[in-house]
């Protein structure tokens, strides 16, 4: 069965009959030049333009376009304008009820409708991010051979959920969230038109300021809103949406956070960027929006434990420790309490001295390993526990470092091909300042190099700065400068960590 096309009979009702349809529906434009905001898109000439016959005389119009953009920035709106302004045959399909057989059932239609009738059609299919790769494929030759004019809506990065074949056949549109002055615009003509509340209620300032605040850029969760007050203040015999009757009517904001589409991977990179830039504020706001939406908190602790490990590393070397307990406590307790240790290991991160150096660090040995930058293992690394390995020459003069003063043996680790090649360079932010000396003590004893000093003895005492803190020592004698913007708080008055290691303030 062919699905249900919109009818101007059907609208000319929903239009006369306002209680037939939501408040959003009765506002939608019925020309371009009604559409709120995305004016990128309605200039002269462009495609929509040509899409509903303007500009007569120049290119043909797309025979497909795909609308992306996030809810409630009039992807729906436009199709619905596409299908009043052309006298095209038009059909509607959502992604998340119709499957292939809808698709070629409004194919087959289309084909005859336009060799029996000469009779277009326009297929609007909403949400098309929810098809498979074989659904998607079964609108390819409607596309191809221009058997409908297809106007796809997705919510999500069309370049991740579309595949390439139908995306490199049709036209991308990008849709912006609407601003305030646009909203204001959409909500003054809702007030007065009488389509909408046909001057039933006022709206004053305070409550109007409200009303967009919670739309986060969305026109249908605006006249949602709108539509709720007004019912609410209308129930009570008032004719003035005041705060409190918006309040009442709307409990709060809806957080604009999709757990499967693009706001799931934008918060959560923006949650991990602001740690690493050591933004406390903006990581708790981005929190607060994952925690707000319900996103699985098991989510969120992995996360932060990659955090620990990237952007902090050896400079403070209990963030990992941090981070695991978290995730481990929050797997245990699940929200709402779980939102207390995600905020506590959240701050731990952000305000943590960083260093990237194990990250560039595994980056530059996993390159290397690609490049074929490898050999064989020294043979007197390799593994003598078994009979014939003597024969080989395995084992064979590897000095055992414990029996070594010092523990450390000169002698070569790595294959010839990357003999003395170096891979961590430790930062002397934080607690890395200790490893950047150890390390170099390190490596001139594997050299054969006579140490200055013991490999495990600290630094010498950096000197007290201003305001009593400390900063951490370069080789030449030098001051470093502070990686994280002075958030790394000195700790313990710049005693012992309880392993011999000195705590440092940067």
């Amino acid at each position: 069965m062919e699905p249900d096309l919109f009818t101007a009979a059907e609208e000319d009702r929903r239009e006369k009959d306002p209680a037939a349809s939501p408040l959003a529906v009765r506002m939608r434009p019925r020309t371009l030049d009604e559409v709120v905001g995305q004016q990128h898109l309605l200039r002269p000439g462009s495609p929509l333009r040509r899409l509903v016959g303007e500009g007569n005389g120049g290119p043909a119009g797309p025979s497909s376009v795909i609308l992306w953009g996030p809810p409630g920035t009039g992807k729906t709106t436009l199709a619905y304008v596409v299908s009043q302004a052309t006298n095209k045959r038009f059909v509607e399909l959502s992604a998340i009820t119709a499957g292939v057989k809808e698709v070629r059932s409004v194919i087959d239609g289309a084909r005859r409708a336009s060799g029996g009738y000469g009779k277009e059609t326009v297929l609007f299919l909403d949400e098309i991010h929810r098809f498979s790769k074989a659904q998607q494929d079964s609108l390819l030759p409607a596309v191809e051979n221009r058997w409908v004019t297809l106007i796809a809506a997705t919510t999500e990065n069309p370049y991740f959920s579309i595949i390439s074949p139908l995306l490199s056949r049709s036209l991308l549109l990008t849709l912006e969230s609407l601003t305030d002055e646009d909203l204001r615009r959409l909500v003054r003509r809702a007030l007065e038109e009488e389509r909408g509340l046909g001057g039933a209620v006022r709206l004053p300032e305070d409550a109007e300021a409200h009303l967009l605040r919670i739309a986060g850029g969305d026109a249908r969760r605006v006249l949602t809103a709108l539509e709720a007050g007004a019912g609410s203040a209308l129930a009570k015999g008032e004719e003035e949406v005041t705060l409190q009757s918006l309040e009442e009517a709307v409990d709060r904001a809806a957080v604009t956070y999709d757990r499967d589409g693009d706001q799931h991977y934008d918060v959560a990179s923006a949650l991990i960027k602001s740690i690493r830039g050591s933004d406390v504020d903006a990581a708790l706001h981005y929190l607060a929006r994952m925690v707000d939406a319900g996103e699985d908190p098991r989510f969120i602790a992995r996360r932060l434990m990659i955090s620990a490990s990237e952007d902090i590393g050896m400079a403070d070397p209990t963030a990992l420790q941090t981070a695991v307990a978290a995730a481990q406590a929050v797997a245990m307790i699940g929200f709402p309490e779980a939102a207390l240790t995600l905020s506590h290991a959240t701050i731990a991160l952000a305000l943590a001295p960083k260093s990237n150096a194990a990250t560039t660090a595994i980056g530059a040995a996993l390159a290397d390993v690609r490049a074929g930058v490898a050999g064989p293992v020294p043979a007197h690394l390799r593994d003598g526990h078994y009979k014939g390995a003597k024969k080989l020459g395995h084992a064979q003069g590897y000095v055992y470092p414990h029996d070594v003063p010092g523990g450390i043996a000169a002698q070569q680790y790595a294959p010839d091909a990357l003999h003395g090649k170096r891979y961590y360079e430790p930062t002397r932010y934080g607690a890395e300042a200790r490893y950047a000396d150890v390390v170099e003590r390190v490596r001139a004893r594997l050299r054969g190099e006579a140490p200055t000093r013991p490999v495990d003895a600290p630094p010498p005492a950096a000197p007290k700065g201003d305001g009593g803190e400390r900063a951490a020592k370069t080789s030449g004698g030098e001051s470093a400068p502070r990686k994280d913007g002075g958030q790394g708080a000195e700790k313990d008055g710049g005693e012992d960590a309880g392993d011999g290691t000195p705590r440092t303030s940067d």
